[in-house]
C-alpha cells in the first residue's frame, strides 16, 4: 500500500481539524510579540552627507603653481579612489576606538570598564552594528549612526566625520611637510648666496673705484678730454705741462694715484656687470622663493579641509527602529506557518501509524 500524499489543497481540512490549536498559537504569538515590541526602546538614526576632495589639491607644490588661483584650490568632483579611501578610513578600527573613547561608550552600552577582551569586543561590535558608511548613487558619502539617544547619535556622526577628515589630511601631511622643508632650504640657500654676492659686488666697487657705471664713465670721459685738451694747449703755449701730464696719468692709469681712473674702470666693468647681474638674478629668485615658502607655510598651517560637508548630522525627529507593526505581523505569520507545518507532520505521522497497523 502506497503512502498517502499531501497537497496544499489537502491542508484545508487539516487546518480545520486543528483550528483551535492554530488559532491559540497565533493569538499567543500576537500577544507576546505586541508585548515585546512595546518593550523595545526606540532607536534613532542621524545621517551626515559629505563629498571627499582630492587631497593633492591642498599640497603646497600644487597651491604654488602659476595657475593655481584660476584653477581653484579644491576639486569637488570626487574620484572613485577618494570615495573608497574615505570609506576605508571610516570603517577602520582606530577611528572606532577613538570615538568609543571620546564618548565613553563603554559606560553608555553598560559593558563595564575597558581592558577586558570580551568587553572590548562587545563594545566594538555594538558600535559597528550602529554605524554605517556607504557611497550613494550620487557619488557622495552617507555616514549614519544609530542610538537610543538621538542627540548622542548626531554628535557621534559629526565626530566621525571630523575624525575622517583629520586622518585623510594626515595621509598627505608628511609629504606637505617635506615640500615645506624643501622650500625653506631653497630660501635659506638663496639668502646666503644673495648676501655673499652682494658683499662681493660692494668689494668689487671699492677695489675698482666704480660706484656708478654710466655716470662715472661720463665723468671720466669728460675729465680726460678736458685734461688732454688743456695739456695740448699748455704744450703749445708754455703752461703747466708737467702738472697736466700728472693729472692725465692719474685719470688714465692705476698707478697715477687717483681712486677713480680709466684703467681700473675698464678692468672692473666686466666684473661689476657680472656681479650686478648675479645679484639681480639672486634677488628676484629670493623674492620668489620667499613668497613660495610663505604660501606653503600658510597652506600647511591652514589645514584645509579634505571634505565638503553637504549636510551635517542632526538629531532625528522620527525613530529609525523598531517597526512594531512588522514585528507583530512577522511573528503572527511565522507562528501560523510553523503551526501548519507542525500539524501537517503530526497528520503524516498518524497516517503512517494507521497504515502500518492495518493487516495486509
Amino acid at each position: 500500500m502506497s503512502a498517502p500524499s499531501f497537497s496544499l489543497v489537502g491542508l484545508g481540512p487539516i487546518i480545520n481539524r486543528w483550528k483551535y490549536f492554530v488559532a491559540g498559537a497565533v493569538v499567543l504569538a500576537a500577544v507576546v510579540s505586541v508585548v515585546v515590541a512595546l518593550l523595545l526602546p526606540n532607536v534613532y538614526r542621524s545621517t551626515a552627507v559629505f563629498i571627499p576632495t582630492n587631497p593633492q589639491t591642498a599640497d603646497p607644490d600644487r597651491l604654488l603653481e602659476d595657475n593655481a588661483l584660476t584653477r581653484g584650490k579644491l576639486e569637488l568632483a570626487s574620484r572613485a579612489e577618494d570615495l573608497d579611501r574615505v570609506i576605508t578610513i571610516g570603517e577602520s578600527q582606530p577611528v572606532a576606538e577613538l570615538i568609543i573613547k571620546k564618548f565613553d561608550l563603554y559606560k553608555h552600552y553598560e559593558a563595564g570598564p575597558p581592558g577586558d577582551d570580551a568587553t572590548d569586543n562587545f563594545v566594538l561590535s555594538e558600535f559597528s552594528s550602529n554605524f554605517n558608511i556607504v557611497r550613494n548613487e550620487r557619488d557622495a558619502i552617507e555616514l549614519a549612526f544609530s542610538d537610543e539617544d538621538k542627540n548622542l547619535a548626531a554628535e557621534v556622526a559629526n565626530a566621525i566625520v571630523q575624525v575622517i577628515d583629520s586622518v585623510n589630511q594626515q595621509l598627505t601631511l608628511d609629504n606637505r611637510r617635506t615640500v615645506l622643508e624643501l622650500y625653506k632650504q631653497r630660501y635659506d640657500y638663496l639668502s646666503i648666496s644673495f648676501e655673499r654676492s652682494r658683499r662681493e659686488l660692494v668689494g668689487a666697487r671699492r677695489r675698482y673705484g666704480i660706484y656708478g657705471l654710466e655716470m662715472q664713465g661720463r665723468y671720466m670721459a669728460k675729465e680726460i678730454i678736458e685734461t688732454e685738451a688743456a695739456l695740448r694747449k699748455a704744450e703749445g703755449g708754455g703752461g703747466d705741462v708737467a702738472g697736466l701730464r700728472r693729472a692725465l696719468r692719474g685719470l688714465t692709469r692705476t698707478d697715477g694715484g687717483n681712486l677713480i681712473n680709466l684703467e681700473s674702470y675698464v678692468q672692473g666693468t666686466d666684473s661689476l656687470n657680472m656681479f650686478t647681474s648675479r645679484v639681480t638674478d639672486l634677488q628676484n629668485r629670493l623674492i620668489t622663493a620667499r613668497s613660495a615658502f610663505e604660501n606653503a607655510e600658510l597652506s600647511i598651517k591652514g589645514r584645509i579641509s579634505s571634505l565638503y560637508l553637504v549636510q551635517k548630522a542632526y538629531p532625528a525627529t522620527r525613530k529609525f527602529k523598531p517597526v512594531r507593526t512588522l514585528i507583530v505581523l512577522g511573528s503572527v505569520l511565522a507562528t501560523f506557518a510553523l503551526s501548519v507545518v507542525l500539524i501537517a507532520l503530526l497528520e503524516l505521522y498518524r497516517h503512517n501509524r494507521l497504515g502500518a497497523a492495518r493487516p495486509a
